[in-house]
């Protein structure tokens, strides 16, 4: 899909480098960190251990908990309204603290949308170095309140502690009808499956580091992780989807797992429709592996019949994703109206696969 001149725009405003001799001194945001961006994420597989004897005290209200647990939590207020209530942080995956904020923003952001809510209301939530120049966590809110204004919400404040790495992100409430809750463990067989962005941000972030993607690809991917996925699920949303999740930090396998496990479902991934960046096949192709993606395989490789499935393509559905689309299942006789939909808006939508009877995830 050609880019707009917004987007070219878009693209080389994300891409500004903050070239201050004190940021320089201190060293980079990246440097301060052991892994940054989603691919920081607690392991899946422990995180489930943790959390199975674990159920929030029974309330009627309570709509979406931890039984199962989603992207988000939502509680309902009247037979009208219901809050929907997530956290996101993560340390810095690129080294403008602009960008940072804006991508770190977008994340959290993202999971109210996957629960088919609109944001209203954001607080930070920042870990920082003192040392560090105040001009570059000033940046980071900064940047993350331009993509709260723009997701129709405001920020309206947050907490700040002292760390060694530094981390940012959001306590983000929306809104969303008790009847228009887009849960993950809907899943139906028969439905088609479909993903709002092309994926590899954590391989295209690694194969940068090494040197075997270039600026270009950079800033694409970049672009990406600071597009809010509200302008899709805006289009989604009259078409009633049976189940939404977001690609972030598990990968397209962890969360196509997750999906298929809670809805009783097989998915069936088509590995020749899976979009991905430029540049994150490449960088797979050379060997190289995220941090998120042994812990990805140990969570979800046991769910995920890929025979055959070429080493590229699996790297690609087990990286960590940071701020990626939304992996929808709807009624297979809705998805040519949906493709008309995204096409009429210049949004982007790729068609990956299907449900059917079964259990687990197959790529084929």
């Amino acid at each position: 899909m050609p880019s707009s001149p917004q987007k070219t725009a878009a693209s080389a405003a994300v891409f500004a480098v903050l070239r201050t001799v004190d940021v320089v001194e201190q060293g980079t945001l990246t440097g301060l960190t052991a892994g940054g961006g989603c691919a920081a994420k607690y392991s899946a597989a422990r995180l489930e251990e943790l959390l199975s004897g674990f159920v929030p005290v029974e309330a009627e209200n309570l709509l979406v908990g931890l039984s199962p647990a989603d992207d988000a939590a939502v509680y309902r207020l009247d037979d009208e309204r219901a809050l929907v209530f997530t956290v996101d942080f993560f340390p810095p995956l690129v080294d403008d603290p602009g960008v940072f904020g804006r991508i770190a923003a977008t994340n959290a952001l993202n999971d109210v949308f996957a629960m088919g809510g609109v944001p209203l209301l954001a607080l930070s939530i920042a870990a920082f170095p003192e040392e560090l120049p105040t001009q570059v966590l000033a940046a980071v809110l900064a940047g993350a309140d331009e993509q709260v204004r723009a997701a129709g919400a405001l920020l309206a404040g947050g907490h700040t502690i002292r760390d060694a790495e530094p981390k940012y992100g959001l306590a983000v409430v929306g809104t969303v009808h008790p009847n228009g809750i887009w849960p993950k463990s809907g899943a139906r067989p028969g439905d088609a499956l479909f993903l709002t962005k092309p994926l590899g941000t954590g391989l295209v972030l690694a194969g940068h580091a090494k040197e075997i993607v270039g600026d270009e690809e950079l800033r694409e991917a970049v672009r990406w992780m600071t597009t809010l996925n509200g302008a899709a699920a805006d289009v989604l949303r009259p078409f009633e989807p049976n189940a939404v999740t977001d690609v972030t930090g598990f990968g397209l396998f962890g969360h196509a797992h997750e999906t298929a496990e809670r809805s009783g479902v097989r998915i069936r991934l088509d590995a020749a429709a899976l979009p991905a960046l430029d540049g994150a096949l490449e960088t797979a192709r050379r060997g190289v592996r995220t941090g998120g993606d042994p812990r990805n395989r140990d969570f979800a490789g046991p769910h995920v019949d890929g025979e055959g499935l070429p080493d590229d393509l699996a790297a690609l559905g087990y990286d960590a994703q940071t701020a990626g689309g939304l992996l929808i299942s709807l009624p297979a006789d809705k998805a040519l109206s949906l493709e008309v939909e995204f096409r009429a808006r210049d949004l982007f939508l790729r068609r990956i696969g299907g449900v059917e009877d079964g259990a687990g995830v197959v790529v084929s």
